[in-house]
């Protein structure tokens, strides 16, 4: 058995996780969902109408969080990713079905983490899904697609390039998507999940915070989409900010 997680309500994260939320407020929400209201509510609208999204939700319910990689952010990485999709398609070099790769994405974003536990997690996970989309109705260059997305989907990894246009774009956008949780989400929901989880006191995280944000600002430059690079760097000098600010703060409480 694994050491009882700590209760935010009982521990000395509660303040700091409500003083890291006020200075989220404060900052506000990243361009990204400011200046792409359309693509982001059909991504949502299309997300909640489709019988293989359900039926996926329910098959990576069973694999649990992994350290705030768990429903919250991989709904947010599908649906981003599902934006991402539909806004580059309107520039696309040649004709795709959006809706379509919009579900692929919808899906790779719900199975990208399902080994996160694992030592190359993006390999395992693409192996994992791979299994668990054979009963999907799709077609097998599709499954391939998802599959080739996620083990492309890692930080500071090779990648392979895959020669299909929709292909490539469903993989970056799976990348940019999830990336975009590097921002905020990494100080509002991660980092809580992460410390409760392994019962890690402030005090022992504090003198390593400033390198970590280093390790994250390194994020900014390995956007790949044009979407991506376009708002994907507000989305990290955003996170970037809340944990300059609350890193000052707790310094001057935590000893």
């Amino acid at each position: 058995m694994g050491r009882e997680a700590l209760n935010l309500e009982d521990s000395e994260y509660l303040q700091a996780k409500k003083l890291i939320e006020k200075i989220a407020a404060e900052i506000g929400d990243a361009e990204f969902y400011l200046q792409n209201n359309r693509e982001l509510e059909r991504s949502q609208r299309w997300f909640d109408q489709s019988p293989m999204v359900k039926d996926c939700l329910r098959i990576v319910a069973d694999y649990g969080d992994c350290y705030g990689h768990g429903f919250s952010h991989i709904r947010k990485v599908a649906l981003d990713a599902g934006a991402i999709i539909l806004i580059e398609v309107k520039s696309a070099s040649r004709m795709v079905n959006p809706k379509r790769l919009v579900l692929l994405g919808h899906l790779a974003g719900l199975l990208h983490d399902v080994k996160r536990r694992e030592k190359d997690h993006a390999q395992q996970g693409a192996r994992e899904a791979a299994k668990i989309l054979r009963d999907f109705a799709l077609k097998a260059c599709e499954r391939s697609a998802i599959t080739r997305a996620i083990a492309n989907h890692e930080a500071f990894q090779p990648q392979n390039s895959l020669d299909d246009p929709a292909d490539q774009l469903l993989s970056d956008a799976l990348y940019d998507a999830d990336k975009f949780r590097w921002g905020p989400d990494n100080f509002t929901e991660t980092l809580w999940a992460m410390l409760t989880s392994r019962k890690v006191p402030l005090s022992r995280v504090l003198p390593r915070f400033l390198s970590g944000l280093e390790g994250i600002r390194q994020i900014r430059e390995t956007f790949r989409t044009p979407t991506g690079k376009a708002y994907g760097p507000d989305f990290i000098d955003r996170g970037l900010e809340i944990g300059r600010r609350f890193y000052a703060e707790m310094t001057q409480t935590v000893r």
